[in-house]
């Protein structure tokens, strides 16, 4: 062990790759060999680990997996579940004896390290990046994972000052939190060159003169709904771009996403991409990156992948967002669900190429200054150093 990393134990409960794990990622590898991670299912994520030379393993969840942020009150089938998973993470940390801290990146995966940490003696680090209460979560889920956390949280880690007000709000303690905002690796922005961007754009909607895109996963809350609705109120050579695949079981959502698109007569102009990774090329040849999330976001990874890409970013004016951009400088700024504003804002940003440049760039300047991945793996780095002392 180095005389400034932790050793780590860390721990999610998917093997999805959401925003969450795409920032997990970033933190283990750029925690080196001072980390080991288990997931509680396996997927791209455990795969995307792998390549980046982390050592990690799948301990299967079994019916804790049927647990969802707004279930009431769990099953005594998932609670014994956790509680067997908490048992194997224990005695694995026991048997390294170099762990020195459990590092939770999700609410499951917290509640498994807040049992495990009593049972092997080892203080345990929640990342927090959902904004706990309702809708998100119901207030009983909510009681009952702030309770764990102020018995067994030796810190939280919130991904936003939003993300920990909500925490506080929720009778969270305080002094145990820090805010970390996440960073995004701005190497797969600086390859995208102009032409390949424009080859890439030509290929998904060939002759389109303005382009509107909206990336993440396809759920109700995300707004891709209030893109189309902004789509019926612009010109017909505007098209949309979505880009992003139903995770955690919003297949309904992203079928009726389709029949909205053929009853308002949009099947030439939206194009439904999927689940892409060739994102940073998509960004920069789109004309505008737009987030559309009907309910506060706990902060927003896709408004600084924008930033970053160099097009000018729309975002609804809640939560971690205010963090994140500065309305009519590094961004702008609309009510969420308010497809007519949204309309109205891509209207005047191409209406007005300039300020669209300006902002354009404002943005990304601000967005290598504030949210790069060294200033986040230091910032979680501090707070394991601190916790394993």
């Amino acid at each position: 062990m180095t005389a400034h990393v932790a050793r780590v134990l860390a721990l999610d409960h998917t093997g999805v790759l959401g925003g969450a794990e795409l920032s997990m990622l970033d933190v283990t590898a750029g925690l080196g060999g001072d980390v080991t991670v288990r997931l509680f299912a396996d997927g791209p994520f455990r795969e995307a680990l792998q390549r980046r030379g982390v050592d990690v393993q799948v301990l299967p969840m079994g019916a804790l997996g049927g647990v969802r942020k707004g279930s009431l009150v769990p099953s005594p089938r998932a609670l014994l579940a956790a509680w067997r998973l908490a048992g194997d993470v224990a005695r694995e940390a026991r048997t390294a004896r170099t762990v020195r801290v459990l590092y939770a990146n999700s609410e499951k995966a917290f509640v498994v390290a807040a049992l495990a940490a009593g049972r092997c003696g080892l203080p345990a680090v929640w990342h927090l990046r959902d904004l706990l209460g309702p809708p998100h979560f119901s207030r009983l889920n909510t009681r009952g994972v702030v309770t764990l956390a102020n018995w067994r949280a030796t810190r939280v880690i919130a991904n936003s000052q939003a993300t920990a007000d909500a925490f506080v709000a929720s009778g969270g303690a305080r002094d145990v939190v820090r805010v970390v905002h996440n960073g995004i690796d701005t190497a797969p922005y600086d390859a995208v060159t102009d032409a390949s961007a424009h080859a890439l754009r030509e290929c998904v909607s060939p002759g389109a003169a303005h382009v509107m895109a909206v990336f993440g996963r396809l759920h109700a809350w995300k707004g891709q709904h209030v893109a189309i609705n902004a789509l019926a109120q612009l010109p017909g050579d505007c098209h949309l771009w979505i880009v992003g695949a139903p995770l955690f079981g919003e297949d309904d959502f992203a079928a009726g996403l389709r029949a909205q698109v053929e009853r308002l007569g949009l099947a030439s102009r939206v194009h439904f991409l999927g689940f892409r990774n060739d994102v940073a090329a998509l960004m920069r040849a789109a004309d505008v990156v737009v987030h559309a999330s009907t309910l506060p976001e706990p902060f927003g990874r896709v408004l600084v992948e924008g930033m970053l890409a160099r097009r000018p970013v729309i975002a609804t004016a809640a939560g971690g967002v205010r963090e994140i951009l500065t309305d009519g400088s590094t961004g702008v700024l609309v009510p969420p669900g308010d497809a007519a504003a949204l309309a109205r804002a891509v209207s005047a940003l191409r209406a007005d190429p300039p300020r669209a440049a300006a902002i354009a760039q404002a943005g990304a300047d601000h967005a290598r200054r504030a949210f790069g991945v060294a200033a986040m793996v230091r910032g979680v780095r501090a707070v394991l150093d601190e916790v394993a002392g």
